[in-house]
């Protein structure tokens, strides 16, 4: 369970414990509020703790053995202090709710600038959009195997947090796609060598994938390009086979490219979602992927563009 607090373009959350009134009366004195706050910071021993507040351990104790009981604190670990066993408690969870009524239905609630960003493929809390992801099966002029289906997986359970209500199935691969159903708002995952579909709106991009160039991604907006296979790209732009509609790329020249844009998706949606450094009215983002401890697999990103 989390509380959810607005504060200006910003949407904050605290993993909380619903407790009941009479558990809430065991850290209702200052020393017990001043044992949560410590714990808060790190896992500690009732002697510990007796010795950092300057009171007698008997008191520490008695706190400590109502507050476990009600589940707000728990056992972190044993270790012998002095031939005796220490037990370090850890606070469960940083705040807590008091239930007074049943849960109500309610609208997922989504930062504003985010919102825009989301606005054409989610609404009224249900998707309105296709997923297409490149089919596992060699297709295309390369006879490509795409990969890029697993992170599929992770973008539609991203999405789903904006989710109320999924009315139908939504993805698809793409040698699935039928002519008409490109003209709804898509989603689509990987690059014109694995995704047929990206490669048929690859030319209308702002960012595109030049097939001249060993499809390194070209940017009409700075004219710069970026060629390693770690590049990838995040964009939102109107659907060129009805511009009622629009697509959302995420996508890379390769593989490990369609990594980065999954990620910088995920892990900084708020930045995607401020459009181009060069002009945010421009939905397109570049993102080079790196690998921050060195196991071979990238893990982060930097934003190119």
């Amino acid at each position: 369970m989390f509380v959810i607090k607005k504060e200006k373009n910003q949407i904050l959350s605290l993993p909380v414990k619903e407790i009941t009134a009479k558990e809430a009366k065991n850290f209702s004195s200052d020393l017990a509020l001043k044992i949560l706050k410590l714990l808060i910071k790190k896992p500690m021993y009732p002697i510990e703790l007796a010795k950092e507040l300057k009171v007698h351990e008997q008191k520490i104790y008695y706190h400590i053995r109502n507050l476990e009981k009600s589940g707000i604190i728990k056992i972190n670990k044993k270790e012998i202090k002095q031939g005796a066993v220490a037990k370090y408690y850890y606070l469960d969870k940083p705040a807590f709710v008091i239930r007074l009524k049943e849960f109500e239905e309610t609208q997922k609630i989504i930062p504003k600038s985010s919102s825009k960003f989301l606005e054409p493929f989610i609404k009224n809390g249900e998707l309105d959009a296709m997923i297409i992801v490149g089919s596992p099966d060699p297709h295309g002029p390369e006879k490509a195997r795409s990969r890029d289906g697993y992170y599929g997986i992770d973008l539609a359970l991203f999405l789903g947090t904006f989710l109320n209500y999924v009315p139908d199935l939504n993805v698809r691969l793409d040698t699935e796609v039928r002519q008409e159903e490109l003209k709804n708002n898509l989603i689509l995952l990987g690059g014109p060598v694995v995704n047929n579909i990206t490669k048929k709106v690859n030319e209308k991009m702002p960012i595109f994938f030049d097939k001249n160039n060993h499809w390194a991604i070209k940017s009409n907006i700075s004219k710069n390009v970026y060629p390693t296979d770690e590049t990838g790209l995040i964009a939102s732009f109107k659907n060129p086979f009805n511009k009622e509609k629009s697509i959302l790329l995420v996508a890379g020249k390769r593989y490990s490219g369609t990594r980065a844009a999954i990620i910088a998706f995920l892990k900084y949606f708020k930045e995607v979602s401020k459009g181009n450094i060069h002009n945010n009215k421009i939905k397109a983002r570049v993102v080079e992927g790196v690998d921050l401890n060195s196991d071979g697999i990238i893990d982060d990103v930097e934003f190119r563009e």
